[in-house]
């Protein structure tokens, strides 16, 4: 519920929160259970018609998500305490991330009921992403753990289901390919001309880039980009995410665009309600996702959405949202002069932009929410019609 790139929210917050309130306005009952993390959150949060975020008591909220792994067992009992107390009745478990995997796999069991997981990033697929990512060492082993023994996995696009059969060694048949969606009740093109207005973004090219500050999203290299275009005088750079106050990353990102020259070109947000973003998306002439790493791409769909072009990288799931030469650009290359070149192009040519433009418009619109929920529906649907052999513990 947090601000996306506000601590650790960015996308997966965004789809999970999406998934469990689409859900319950179809009159499914979801619960949400999270670690609590800050002292201040309520114990059981509203999300809507159907739906509900509890908060568990695990380990203290400041701790790292380095250390989380270590109250996993916790967790598992304080859920399984609260379930007990409320007389609850679940028909399926959905795990999202390697975390909560072994959380499903031991409450899908103790309940006999179907477990389906969602990874939203792998570790394998990370590392060979980028050399020097540093996860935990058991990531990878619970994740094999979590491969073999959950009932169904569901990905965003054919390619993390090929990563997941290569390097997982995970059955095709039971992987299902379920792609995120957009809010377009929510995302939708505002004004140009009132969007700037609104955030003080007259006279000048926007360049924008959505999401946490994570060295995998290669935010530096929107940077390193913009100072090769030739009119970068008249660019701005507007970063939605981070804290330059706690981050090191926001920091390390400020750092640069000083020894680039770049100070006065780009301008740190910080971590803004989602409700907000869609006048971030308009008043940008286009979005850049230079991920290194990226199992779809949720801030790409919801620039696409608002009618905004988008330029990224050629990985994971963002060609199966960006469609090159028609909704934006895709660079296969993470280096900023073939960054750099896209954006001059786009910058420099306002028909191509805004045709671009519309046409991501029109493909997002075929990706509603309510259209992914159905699915999701179905799915959950199928495994619950089938009887659920009771398995031994992990």
């Amino acid at each position: 519920m947090a601000r996306l790139g506000e601590r650790d929210a960015g996308g997966m917050s965004v789809y999970i929160r999406s998934l469990a309130q689409g859900l319950g306005k179809q009159g499914v009952q979801v619960d949400v259970f999270s670690r609590r993390h800050d002292s201040t959150d309520p114990f059981i949060v509203d999300m809507g018609k159907g739906a509900r975020l509890i908060h568990v008591e695990a380990g203290p909220p400041e701790a790292q998500k380095t250390e989380i792994a270590e109250y996993l067992p916790t967790f598992i009992e304080n859920v399984k305490s609260f379930v007990a107390e409320e007389s609850t009745e679940y028909d399926l478990v959905h795990s999202h991330y390697w975390l909560s995997g072994p959380v499903g796999i031991d409450l899908a069991e103790t309940w006999s009921k179907p477990h389906v997981a969602t990874f939203h990033t792998l570790a394998e697929v990370k590392r060979q992403a980028r050399s020097g990512v540093e996860d935990p060492i058991e990531r990878s082993e619970i994740e094999r753990i979590v491969v073999a023994e959950t009932d169904a996995i569901v990905v965003s696009d054919s390619h993390e289901r090929e990563f997941l059969a290569r390097l997982y060694g995970a059955s095709p048949q039971k992987v299902a390919v379920v792609p995120g969606g957009v809010d377009v009740n929510l995302f939708h093109p505002r004004s140009k001309d009132e969007a700037r207005t609104k955030l003080g973004l007259n006279g000048d090219k926007v360049i924008l880039c959505v999401g946490r500050f994570d060295p995998l999203k290669g935010v530096d290299l929107t940077l390193a980009s913009a100072a090769l275009l030739e009119d970068r005088e008249h660019v701005k750079v507007v970063l939605v995410g981070g804290d330059l106050e706690k981050d090191p990353e926001a920091q390390r990102l400020s750092d640069l665009a000083d020894a680039l020259g770049m100070s006065d070109r780009v301008r740190f947000e910080g971590a803004v309600p989602q409700d907000d973003l869609p006048w971030y998306y308009s008043a940008a002439d286009l979005l850049m996702v230079p991920s290194y790493y990226e199992s779809f791409g949720l801030v790409a769909l919801e620039a696409m959405a608002c009618g905004t072009p988008v330029v990224a990288s050629r990985v994971g799931g963002l060609p199966s949202l960006v469609k090159d030469g028609e909704t934006g650009y895709l660079v296969p290359w993470h280096c900023p002069e073939p960054f750099a070149e896209r954006l001059e192009v786009l910058l420099a040519h306002d028909d191509l932009r805004n045709n671009m433009g519309q046409a991501a418009y029109h493909q997002a619109q075929g990706m509603a929410w309510e259209a992914v929920v159905q699915r999701f529906e179905t799915l959950y649907q199928d495994l619950i019609s089938r009887e659920v052999a009771p398995k031994e513990a992990v």
